[in-house]
C-alpha cells in the first residue's frame, strides 16, 4: 500500500444540498419578479429567481399537505389552504403565520384581486368565499357551482366587479359581486377549463381547455367569437400586450395574439382573430416527439406564467423543471429543477470541479453549476439514464441508458454549455454501466444487462458543438458474465478493465484484445461496483451481500474485507491517495475507511434512502452523493473535532450533552449510538428516562423523529421503544401533540410497532412451547449427572435451555 506519510481523512461535512422545491401544485411568481412561490408537500418555498436559493420556506403545523395558495399582487400577503382546512395568512418574509381561518371544505383554488384586498377561494363543494384580508371576514358565498371549482379569478377591471370561475361541469359562471349572483355561464369547452386570460383592455376572455381547443370571448356578448382547434391538452394560456415587438414569434398585425402551453411540450403563439397558429417553438437539442405520444412525454407543460415587466415567459414541466424565456427569441435564461427523483448517478464535471452532471430516474441529463445551482437539462436519451463517467479533465462525459445506446457530451468551458458529439447502440438489453479512457479520450467501454461488454472508440476529430452527434461504432464485444454487468472501470494506465456482475464475481480483462485474465470471488451476492486504486495493483470491490473487499489483481486474491454496512453497498472509491475508502449503501449510511487498519473511521448518516451515486473530486477535498431520497449532497472533508468530543462525553457518562451533540448535527445513527450506550448501563432505564426528560422541547421533537427511524429496523427498533415509552409517560397527549409532524410521526410509527408486536408474539409462543417440553423432560427423564450434560449435535459446547416467562 502507498505510504502513510499522507494525513488520513477523519470526517466529512455538509457543504451544500441541492434537495426537492417543488412536486407539483401551483406556482406562482411575485409581481417584481424576483421570487418564484411552489408547493411542495405541507411547504411553500420562495426561490429567489437570481441565485436560485431557497430562501424563504412556509410550512403548515399540521403537516398536512397544501392545496392551494395565493400570493397579493403587492407581493405582501402570503395565504395557504391545507387538507386540514385551515387557511393560513402569512407575513412570508418573516416567515410568520399572522391570521387563521377555518373553511368548511378543503380549497381548490384562490386568488387575490388587483387591490390585494378581496381573497376568492374554491372549494371542493362547489361553493366559492370572498374575503376581506383588512377587514377579516368572509364577504360573499357564492353557491351553484357543481363540484370542485378548480379555477376562480377576478376581471381586471375592478370597477365591474367581477369574478369568473370553473368547476367541473366545463362552464365558465361569471358572478356580479354586487349581488352575489351568477349573471352568466360560458359554454364551450367539454373537459376542464384550464386558464383565463384577458385582453389588455379587458373586453375579450381567451380560455383555454384539455378538450384541445381555446375560445375567444366577447365580454360584452357574452359569447363566443372564436373557437381555436390546439390540437393537444393546453395547460396554460397568455395573452401577448401590443407594446413589444413580437414579429420573431410570428406576430405581423395588430391583433389579439395570445400564447399556448401543453401536452407538446413547446410554446406556441395564435392569431385570434383567424385561429391559426403562427409560431412554434423549437427545442433544438431535444429528440422529435412522438405526437401520438405527446400526453405522456415528460417535456409536456403543466404551467404557463407571465412576466410582463421583464417580457418573459415561465413554464413547468411535467418533470417538475422551471424554465424562464426571454421574449420575443424564446431563449432559454434560467432552468431550475424542482425535484429529481431517484438520483442514480452523479459526477463532478468541468475544468476545477464546478459543475455535476447528475442521471436520475429520467431520461433527462441535468448539470448544476455548484455556485449557483442553475441546471442544464440535457436531451438525447429515450428511457431512464443509468450511468455516467466524466474524462479526466473533466470536459467530456459519456452516459448510458435503459433505451440500449452510449451518449458522449462535451462542455464548452467558456460559456458552460453542454452538447452531444457522438452516440452508439448496439447492445441488446439496458446499458447499466459506462468507463472513459483516463489516460487520454481514446475510447469507453459499456457494459449491459445483457451480460456482455463492448469498447467503443471516439471518433476523431469530434464534431463541433451544434452539429449532429457522430455515430459510434463497437470496436470489440466480449461475453463477460451470467448476469447484469453492473460496473465497469478502467485502469490508470488504461491497459485492464474490471467488470462487477450480478452472478456475484468480478473479472480483470485485457484491453488489448479482451482476453479474461482472471475471475475474483468470495462475494455471496451479486458485486454493485468495482474501482481501481490509483496508485496499488489492487482492485476494491463493492456488494450486495454488504461488504467491500481489496483484491490483488496479480494473484486475483482477497486481501482484506471491511464489514459494517447493514445492506447492499452500492458504491465505493479510494480517497487520500488510495489509502482510505469512502463506500455508500442502501442503509443511507456513507462510511470512511482506512485500508491498513481495516477500521471505519466514520460513519455519516447522509441519506434517508439507498445512496446509489457517490463520487469524489479531482483535488479529492470534495464528495457528492446522491440517493433515492431526490438528494445531492456536496461534502468537503473536516476535522473530527465533534465526533472526538461525542466519544469523550460518552467515555465521562455525560449523556445529556452527548445526546445534544448527537440531535445538534442531525443524525440518527450517532443519537442512536448514544441511547445504547445509555442502555447499557446497569441502571438504564433510570439514565434513560433521566436524560430523555432534562431535553429541551425541540431536542424531544428532533427524537421523536428519529425513533419512527429507528422503529423501522428489527436491530434498533427496542430502542426506539424504550424511548416511546418514556416519552408518552411522561409526557402529556397535549404536550405531544404540539410538537412539529407529530401525526406524521405517529402514522409511521403504528404499521412497524405491529409488526415487531407480532414478531415478539410468534416468539412468545416458540418460548413457552420450549417451556412446555423442558417441564415435560424433567418429569420422565432421571436426574443426570454432571458428567453426563447435554451436548449439542456437534458435540462441543453444552445445551443450555433458557427458560422465558411470558
Amino acid at each position: 500500500m502507498a505510504g502513510n506519510t499522507l494525513p488520513f481523512k477523519s470526517n466529512y461535512a455538509v457543504s451544500s444540498k441541492i434537495e426537492p422545491f417543488y412536486k407539483g401544485g401551483k406556482v406562482q411568481i411575485s409581481h417584481d419578479e424576483q421570487y418564484i412561490f411552489c408547493t411542495c408537500g405541507p411547504r411553500v418555498n420562495i426561490l429567489q429567481i437570481d441565485t436560485g436559493k431557497i430562501i424563504h420556506s412556509i410550512e403548515q403545523d399540521d403537516q398536512e399537505d397544501i392545496t392551494s395558495f395565493s400570493l397579493s399582487p403587492d407581493d405582501e400577503i402570503l395565504v395557504t389552504a391545507s387538507r386540514a382546512l385551515l387557511l393560513k395568512q402569512w407575513d412570508w418574509k418573516q416567515e410568520k403565520c399572522t391570521r387563521s381561518a377555518i373553511h368548511n371544505v378543503p380549497v381548490a383554488s384562490m386568488t387575490f384581486d388587483c387591490t390585494s384586498t378581496l381573497l376568492a377561494t374554491g372549494g371542493c363543494d362547489g361553493t366559492i368565499k370572498l374575503w376581506d384580508v383588512v377587514k377579516q371576514y368572509c364577504t360573499h358565498n357564492l353557491k351553484g357551482s357543481s363540484g370542485v371549482v378548480h379555477l376562480v379569478e377576478f376581471h381586471p377591471d375592478i370597477s365591474r366587479l367581477q369574478l369568473f370561475s370553473s368547476s367541473v361541469d366545463c362552464g365558465i359562471r361569471i358572478w356580479d359581486l354586487r349581488t352575489s349572483k351568477c349573471i352568466c355561464v360560458l359554454e364551450s369547452h367539454y373537459s376542464a377549463v384550464t386558464s383565463l386570460a384577458f385582453s389588455p383592455d379587458g373586453q375579450t376572455l381567451i380560455s383555454s381547455g384539455r378538450d384541445k381547443i381555446c375560445s375567444v370571448w366577447d365580454l360584452k356578448k357574452k359569447a363566443v367569437k372564436r373557437t381555436v382547434p390546439v390540437y393537444e391538452a393546453v395547460e396554460g394560456g397568455v395573452v401577448l400586450s401590443g407594446k413589444s415587438d413580437y414579429s420573431q414569434m410570428g406576430v405581423k398585425g395588430e391583433g389579439l395574439h395570445f400564447v399556448t402551453a401543453g401536452s407538446k411540450g413547446v410554446l406556441r403563439v395564435w392569431d385570434s382573430s383567424s385561429a391559426r397558429c403562427v409560431f412554434t417553438q423549437t427545442l433544438p437539442d431535444a429528440p422529435a416527439l412522438n405526437t401520438e405520444e405527446g400526453d405522456l412525454d415528460p417535456r409536456s407543460l403543466m404551467h404557463l406564467l407571465p412576466m410582463p415587466q421583464s417580457n418573459r415567459l415561465a413554464t413547468v414541466t411535467a418533470e417538475h423543471n422551471i424554465l424562464i424565456y426571454q421574449m420575443p427569441a424564446l431563449t432559454v435564461q434560467q432552468q431550475f429543477v424542482g425535484y429529481n427523483d431517484d438520483i442514480l448517478d452523479v459526477k463532478f464535471l468541468g475544468k476545477d470541479d464546478t459543475h455535476i452532471v447528475v442521471a436520475t430516474n429520467s431520461s433527462q441529463l441535468k448539470v448544476f453549476e455548484l455556485a449557483t445551482n442553475s441546471c442544464q437539462i440535457l436531451y438525447g436519451h429515450t428511457d431512464t439514464i443509468l450511468s455516467i463517467d466524466v474524462f479526466r479533465k473533466g470536459s467530456m462525459f459519456a452516459s448510458c441508458a435503459k433505451d440500449k445506446s452510449l451518449r458522449l457530451w462535451k462542455m464548452d468551458l467558456k460559456s458552460g454549455r453542454v452538447h452531444c458529439v457522438a452516440q452508439g447502440s448496439g447492445h441488446s438489453n439496458a446499458v447499466g454501466s459506462v468507463a472513459c479512457s483516463r489516460l487520454k479520450k481514446g475510447f469507453l467501454v459499456s457494459g449491459s444487462q445483457d451480460c456482455t461488454i463492448k469498447m467503443w472508440d471516439l471518433p476523431d476529430p469530434l464534431p463541433d458543438v451544434g452539429c449532429e452527434p457522430v455515430l459510434m461504432t463497437a470496436r470489440l464485444t466480449e461475453r463477460a458474465h451470467d448476469k447484469d454487468v453492473n460496473s465497469v472501470t478502467i485502469s490508470p494506465n488504461d491497459k485492464l478493465l474490471a467488470s462487477g456482475s450480478q452472478d456475484r464475481t468480478a473479472k480483470l480483462w485485457s484491453l488489448v484484445d479482451m482476453s479474461l485474465l482472471g475471475v475474483f470471488r468470495g462475494h455471496s451476492r451479486g458485486v454493485w461496483c468495482v474501482q481501481f486504486s490509483p496508485v496499488d495493483q489492487v482492485l476494491a470491490t463493492a456488494s450486495a451481500d454488504g461488504s467491500i473487499k481489496i483484491w490483488s489483481i496479480q494473484e486475483f486474491s482477497c486481501l482484506r474485507t471491511f464489514e459494517g454496512h447493514d445492506a447492499s453497498v452500492l458504491k465505493v472509491i479510494f480517497v487520500s491517495r488510495g489509502t482510505q475508502l469512502v463506500s455508500s449503501g442502501s442503509d443511507g449510511l456513507v462510511k470512511l475507511w482506512t485500508i491498513k487498519t481495516n477500521e471505519c473511521v466514520k460513519t455519516i448518516d447522509a441519506h434517508q434512502d439507498k445512496v446509489w451515486a457517490l463520487h469524489g473530486s479531482s483535488k479529492d477535498d470534495l464528495m457528492v452523493t446522491g440517493s433515492a431520497d431526490s438528494t445531492i449532497t456536496l461534502w468537503k472533508e473536516c476535522e473530527m473535532k465533534q465526533q472526538q468530543e461525542l466519544s469523550n462525553l460518552l467515555h465521562e457518562k455525560k449523556y445529556l450533552k452527548a445526546l445534544g451533540i448527537a440531535i445538534s448535527l442531525d443524525q440518527p445513527h450517532t443519537a442512536l449510538r448514544v441511547i445504547r450506550e445509555i442502555r447499557q448501563q446497569e441502571d438504564g432505564v433510570q439514565e434513560l428516562e433521566k436524560t430523555l426528560l432534562k431535553l429541551r422541547q425541540d431536542q424531544k421533537e428532533s427524537v421523536l423523529r428519529f425513533s419512527v427511524v429507528w422503529n423501522t429496523n428489527s436491530r434498533s427498533c427496542l430502542d426506539a421503544q424504550a424511548v416511546l415509552q418514556v416519552l408518552l409517560t411522561h409526557l402529556s397527549p397535549e404536550e405531544i401533540l404540539q410538537y412539529q409532524g407529530t401525526r406524521t410521526h405517529l402514522e409511521g410509527l403504528i404499521p412497524y410497532t405491529e409488526r415487531h408486536m407480532q414478531r415478539i408474539g410468534r416468539l412468545l409462543q416458540a418460548s413457552m412451547f420450549l417451556d412446555y417440553m423442558w417441564q415435560k423432560m424433567r418429569q420422565t427423564l432421571k436426574p443426570v449427572p454432571h458428567s453426563h450434560r447435554l451436548t449439542s449435535a456437534s458435540g462441543h459446547a453444552p445445551l443450555v435451555l433458557i427458560k422465558i416467562n411470558p
